[in-house]
């Protein structure tokens, strides 16, 4: 490998770095709505998977306490799967453009 080559791959990472960190900071203040029974539960959580806020329509909360429980564990899953899918888009962006010597892959 010839120096200068070390010196663009030292740029590249410093660049990657400083992407990454953003993404990390977009992730952290993303929020997005997990449903369940069509809409009838609705979890808000952040990007650091941390739920803000459960909303139940009226109608459900007279229904049986099981179903309710399964309807609430349904929708924070499916917000989990939602924030690990923005995560998964804003931290490929990172790696674009990061051009490694051949035979060589992250991570390390």
């Amino acid at each position: 490998m010839i120096p200068g080559n070390i010196g663009n791959l030292m740029k590249q990472a410093q660049a990657m770095q400083d992407r990454m960190q953003k993404a990390q900071a977009e992730v952290a203040l993303l929020e997005v709505v997990g449903e369940s029974g069509g809409g009838m539960v609705k979890v808000i959580m952040t990007g650091k998977h941390e739920v803000k806020r459960v909303q139940i329509e009226p109608a459900v909360s007279g229904e049986d306490r099981e179903m309710l429980e399964d309807l609430i564990a349904a929708a924070i899953n499916d917000a989990v799967h939602k924030v690990e899918a923005r995560t998964q888009e804003k931290m490929s962006g990172v790696m674009a453009g990061m051009q490694l010597p051949p035979g060589m892959k992250l991570p390390f």
